[in-house]
């Protein structure tokens, strides 16, 4: 019986792997040419280069990360009715304006490189002596500036003093007449006085030291020694810069700067100072753009009588405009200004917005000419243009001028 028992318990066990391999070919296998799920990709509204395949935080602001478009090629942005009325999206139909006034250019007060001295070592030695040892000091013409010790100036000397001698032994002999003039003018260039010479034949007596005064007035603006320092011939030792006359720097865009001419006059207002408006001729017009940007640059100078105004202070330039009629024109705030261009959106249906990339011209401080991009009628977002900009970057994560053309 027990033997019975053992060949069935023994047969079960040789159907069971057969039974098991054929229940696994049974399970139902995926269709040929199934599409795999797009995956979802997210990323930060604050940092929009932080992509990331699943849910979760910033790394860099800790914010929670939302999902986007990452490789969607539409440049519509969908924006239903209800969250275009909290946004305060509003649109015109562009056309044709009369535009007129003038343009305020934002500038500021800089140094004139022109009005500048540069101070430097004449031979070399040691700094005994400073005597302005601050920048920010008002320095004027004829003020001792530093002592210097040399002993290539006591040698100088010597040289002189021999020449001197030498040639009240042979008076009137042209040669040594030549020398004298020579050592002479080798003490003039290495700082020293005429009546310093004077001095040294007097006495006959070296000296090592030599004052150096200053040439201009100014503001000390850089100071390179220290008293005690060994410096070499031409070692800068500081820099003066005066403010009696100051440059105007203003930002213009590449668009303007073209209906810009140099010797052009221009009118200049001070923050603080609306009560003095000075009269300014364009001198410069910088031929490249900045770096990163579509401005470049307008300079002029300005008076500055008692130098009541330090560079950096903010001034305001104006610029004529005359009337121009016939031009399709926006809202200034309607166009949104990067490092990649200049664009405006469109809609282009009840939820639907585009950019569209144009070319201004004419500007006051209201109005902009559109030169290029748009026609008579298109509807133009004015008000919450840069909410757009801003959404279309959260849900893409890419300039949306990227592409244009």
């Amino acid at each position: 019986m027990e033997r019975k028992l053992f060949i069935k318990r023994m047969a079960l066990m040789a159907i069971l792997p057969s039974v098991f391999i054929a229940a696994c070919s049974n399970e139902k296998k995926p269709e040929a040419g199934a599409v795999k799920a797009k995956q979802q990709t997210f990323t930060c509204p604050m940092h929009p280069q932080i992509i990331k395949h699943e849910m979760g935080t910033c790394p860099i602001c800790g914010m929670d990360l939302v999902p986007f478009e990452k490789n969607s090629d539409d440049k519509a942005l969908k924006v239903d009715t209800k969250r275009q009325a909290l946004a305060n999206i509003t649109t015109i139909m562009i056309g044709e304006n009369i535009l007129s006034g003038g343009k305020e250019l934002n500038g500021r007060l800089t140094v004139n490189p022109e009005q500048s001295s540069y101070i430097s070592s004449r031979i070399a030695g040691r700094i005994e002596q400073l005597y302005v040892r601050e920048t920010g000091v008002k320095v004027n013409k004829g003020q001792p500036l530093y002592k210097l010790y040399s002993e290539q100036l006591a040698t100088l000397q010597q040289e002189y003093l021999m020449a001197v001698a030498q040639e009240k032994q042979f008076q009137g002999d042209k040669i040594e007449r030549q020398i004298v003039a020579s050592a002479k003018q080798k003490l003039l260039l290495y700082g020293q006085s005429e009546s310093q010479v004077q001095q040294l034949v007097k006495t006959q007596k070296k000296d090592p030291y030599v004052v150096f005064y200053a040439a201009e007035s100014g503001v000390v603006a850089e100071l390179s020694v220290t008293q005690g320092q060994y410096v070499t011939e031409g070692n800068p030792i500081l820099r003066l810069e005066g403010y009696g006359q100051l440059w105007v720097e203003a930002d213009v865009y590449s668009s303007e700067a073209a209906k810009i001419k140099q010797g052009q006059k221009v009118r200049v207002v001070v923050a603080g100072w609306e009560d003095q408006p000075q009269e300014m001729t364009i001198s410069f017009i910088t031929p490249s753009l900045q770096s990163g940007t579509q401005l470049t640059q307008i300079r002029g100078s300005i008076p500055n009588p008692g130098n009541q105004w330090q560079p950096g202070l903010q001034a305001n330039v104006f610029l004529p405009l005359g009337n121009k009629s016939k031009m399709l024109t926006l809202p200034v705030d309607a166009v949104i200004r990067d490092g990649k261009g200049m664009h405006v959106w469109i809609k282009t249906g009840k939820d639907s917005f585009e950019p569209r990339l144009v070319k201004t011209g004419t500007e006051n401080d209201n109005q902009v000419e559109i030169s290029e991009g748009l026609t008579n009628g298109d509807q133009v977002v004015v008000t919450g243009a840069y909410l757009l900009y801003s959404e279309y970057i959260l849900k893409k994560g890419k300039n949306p001028v990227e592409g244009l053309k």
